[in-house]
């Protein structure tokens, strides 16, 4: 199976998170990204093997346009913020606002907290509002350290369990297609066939 996942926001260490994902690293001389660019990395869930494409995008305004043919085609959507910028925090609705328009109506979000690693007195945004936010729009939230690894793994394989379920409840809700098939009619057939019997003895 293969499945498409995207990131977005930009300049909270989302391609950090991915490549520690991805590739178990982490640097801190990461380049923005320009654009959109992904990864992938094949897990196992329940038994299954399931290729996961992670699509990293750019969240400047100027790719905006770039990013929305994206959100069709996704599956699963991580909105990444930093823990230590109140204002990517803030961004959070505009981008799930941007989601709303262009992404499926069922697609499974996450909310998630990077950069949890970080001294205390750096924090802007506290674990309870991160929370509050999830649970107004009905995601799940995490917060995460790309640098430690702190939850990196429960993202991704939880936003991996959403699909799978969604597409499991979907499949089992889908009505089979019932096929109409009429009984003869004897009568009917009968006169049809003294019609075609009386045409060909003329």
């Amino acid at each position: 199976m293969f499945w498409n996942v995207l990131c977005v926001l930009n300049g909270v260490g989302k391609s950090c998170l991915l490549l520690r994902f991805s590739d178990d690293s982490f640097t801190t001389s990461f380049i923005t990204t320009i654009g959109i660019d992904f990864k992938i990395r094949t897990i196992e869930l329940d038994g299954k093997r399931i290729k996961l494409q992670i699509w990293d995008t750019a969240g400047q305004e100027r790719f905006r346009t770039i990013t929305t043919a994206y959100y069709r085609g996704a599956m699963g959507i991580l909105l990444v913020y930093d823990v230590t910028d109140e204002s990517s925090f803030n961004n959070i609705r505009n981008w799930i606002r941007n989601i709303e328009q262009h992404a499926s109506d069922n697609v499974n979000k996450i909310l998630v907290g990077n950069k949890a690693d970080m001294d205390e007195s750096k924090r802007a945004v506290p674990t309870s509002r991160g929370q509050m936010l999830a649970d107004e729009y009905g995601m799940k939230f995490f917060e995460t350290s790309a640098k430690t690894n702190f939850n990196v793994e429960q993202v991704f394989f939880s936003i991996a369990r959403d699909i799978k379920q969604r597409l499991v409840d979907t499949d089992s809700k889908a009505e089979p297609q019932t096929i109409k098939i009429s009984k003869p009619d004897p009568a009917k057939d009968s006169g049809t066939a003294q019609a075609k019997s009386a045409c060909c003895g003329t």
